[in-house]
C-alpha cells in the first residue's frame, strides 16, 4: 500500500509541476513585452497563399511522440539498463519455482506403494526393527526417512517415538520449505526496483526538461513519465506470477507436512511399547478364542 501511494504522489507531483510550469511561463510572456524596435519583421511567420492554416513540415507533428513507446518490444528496450535486474530476477524465479515443483511433487515426497505396503505390514505384525528399517533405508523418500526416525525408537514409550518422528519431520519440512524464501524475495523487491526506477527516471526527466529550458513542453515532460512508470510496470509484471507461485508451493508444502503427520501417527500407534502389547493382547485373545472353539468341538 506504502508503495502505490508513493507512486501516487510522484505522478501527482509531476503534474503539478507542469502545471506550475506551464502558468509562470505565461506569466513571464505576458509581463514581458518586446519593444517595437527590436522586432525582427523577417523572424515573423508569413500567412501561407492558400490559407489560414500553416503548412508544417513532413513528420514534424510526429515528433513529439518519438520518445514514447509504441509496442512491446520499445516498451522494453525502454527500460535500459534497468533490463538486467529484471531479467534476473525473472531468471530465479521461473528456476526455483520449476525446482519446486518438480521436488514437491506427492508421488515423490509420499509414494503410495511404498506407504501402503509399509503401514500394511506393521498393522499385521509381519514387520522386526531391522526390516522396518532396511524397508525405509531403500525407499529413502522424505516420508521413509521420517518413519526411520521412528523406527530407531522401536519399543520405547509412544512419547519417545513422537519426539523422535517430529524431530526428522522438522528437517524433512524445512528441506521441503528450501528457496521457498528465494521466490518471496523476487516477489517483494523487484516493486521496490521498479520504483527506484520510476523515481530515478522521473530525476533524469526533469533534469533534461531544467537543462533544455523546455518546462512548459508538455510532450516531453509525459514522454519522460510515461518512460520511468515502465520500470514500476516491468517491477509488477515480475513480482505479480511470483508471488502466486511463492503461494501455490507454500501450500502444497503445508498439505503434504499434514499427511505426513497423519502417516506418521499410525507408525507411532504400531512401533510404541503400548501398541506393541496392545496387538500382542489382541492376538492372545484371538489364540485363547480359538482354542476355546476347538476344545468345545471336541
Amino acid at each position: 500500500m506504502f508503495k502505490f501511494s508513493a507512486l501516487f504522489l510522484l505522478v501527482a507531483l509531476a503534474f503539478a509541476g507542469e502545471f506550475l510550469g506551464k502558468s509562470v511561463l505565461a506569466q513571464e510572456v505576458e509581463l514581458t513585452p518586446v519593444p517595437a524596435s527590436e522586432v525582427d519583421s523577417s523572424t515573423i511567420p508569413q500567412p501561407s497563399s492558400q490559407g489560414s492554416e500553416a503548412q508544417t513540415e513532413p513528420g514534424a507533428a510526429d515528433s513529439p511522440k518519438r520518445g514514447l513507446p509504441t509496442n512491446i518490444l520499445e516498451i522494453f528496450l525502454s527500460l535500459r539498463y534497468w533490463i538486467i535486474p529484471f531479467a534476473l530476477a525473472t531468471l530465479i524465479a521461473v528456476w526455483f519455482t520449476t525446482e519446486r515443483v518438480v521436488v514437491l511433487r506427492r508421488g515423490r515426497v509420499i509414494p503410495k506403494p511404498f506407504v501402503l505396503r509399509f503401514l500394511k505390514l506393521l498393522d499385521e505384525g509381519e514387520l522386526d526393527r531391522e526390516e522396518a528399517m532396511q524397508i525405509c533405508e531403500e525407499n529413502g523418500s522424505p516420508v521413509a526417512t521420517v518413519f526411520a526416525h521412528g523406527v530407531r525408537k522401536w519399543g520405547k514409550p509412544s512419547v519417545e517415538v513422537e519426539q523422535a518422528i517430529i524431530d526428522g519431520g522438522e528437517r524433512q519440512v524445512s528441506a521441503l520449505r528450501k528457496h521457498l524464501r528465494v521466490i518471496n524475495g523476487v516477489a517483494t523487491v523487484t516493486p521496490l526496483i521498479g520504483l527506484l526506477g520510476t523515481v530515478w527516471g522521473m530525476l533524469e526527466s526533469f533534469n533534461q526538461i531544467a537543462v533544455s529550458g523546455a518546462m512548459g513542453n508538455t510532450n516531453q515532460l509525459a514522454s519522460g513519465i510515461a518512460l520511468a512508470l515502465v520500470t514500476t510496470a516491468a517491477g509488477l509484471i515480475v513480482a505479480i506470477p511470483s508471488l502466486i507461485s511463492y503461494m501455490y508451493l507454500s501450500g502444497r508444502v503445508d498439505s503434504i507436512v499434514m499427511q505426513m503427520d497423519d502417516l506418521a501417527q499410525r507408525v507411532v500407534h504400531n512401533i510404541s511399547a503400548e501398541g506393541i502389547a496392545e496387538r500382542e493382547a489382541s492376538l492372545r485373545m484371538v489364540a485363547g478364542s480359538k482354542s476355546g472353539t476347538k476344545k468345545s468341538a471336541g
